[in-house]
């Protein structure tokens, strides 16, 4: 019996053009798997603080040593409550300095496609900012200046660019092998897990 899933359409807000992937994703994947989804898809480093926001309540990573009582622990709540409670577009920020802020669609629910496994990477368009660029302003100034060689910072920005990725920067390209690579990583991770569920409960 396969499983049930929703389509999610992850879009970079303030992007223009705008930058989005879209992905299949288990219902009974919780909202820190879905962080580490949206990290794989969109191309992000996971170097930086992040948290959703659902319908007024923040969800995230709880610090034990810097209390927030306004941010709930994101590996408590499941895709499937927000379906049940008919969320259909709900937001994520990475990065708390650069504010890379995130809508997220459920565009729909439907049962996966048998012998194919969850979560999967679909398709998007355009490449994600590099980290710590300086959120969308310093995006927009960063590929003005890489595509200008007489630009007072042309230089700079390609050679902090490559630095940190050892490769020439290249707005329209998604590297959609890496992206299924990465998302393929996340769904080893799952097995393993119900497989070491399935385990214990057998014994």
């Amino acid at each position: 019996m396969s499983e049930t899933i929703a389509r999610l359409r992850i879009a970079l807000s303030d992007s223009d053009p705008e930058i989005w992937r879209t992905v299949d994703v288990p219902l009974g994947a919780n909202l820190r798997m879905l962080h580490d989804i949206v990290q794989a898809a969109m191309g992000w480093q996971d170097h930086h603080l992040w948290e959703f926001e659902v319908a007024g309540r923040r969800y995230g990573r709880p610090d034990p040593h810097w209390r927030d009582g306004n941010l709930f622990a994101a590996s408590n709540i499941r895709l499937k409550a927000l379906v049940d409670r008919g969320v259909g577009q709900f937001g994520y920020t990475y990065d708390m300095g650069d504010d890379w802020h995130h809508d997220i669609a459920i565009e729909r629910v439907e049962p996966g496609q048998p012998g194919t496994e969850y979560p999967r990477y679909v398709g998007g368009a355009r490449r994600c900012p590099p980290e710590d660029v300086g959120g969308i302003p310093g995006f927009e100034n960063f590929l003005d200046a890489i595509a200008n060689a007489d630009h007072p910072e042309h230089q700079d920005m390609t050679d902090w660019h490559f630095a940190g990725y050892r490769t020439a920067f290249d707005p329209d390209l998604v590297d959609e092998l890496a992206a299924r690579r990465r998302i393929g990583t996340i769904v080893k991770r799952r097995a393993a897990g119900k497989a070491a569920y399935a385990k214990q409960q057998s014994g």
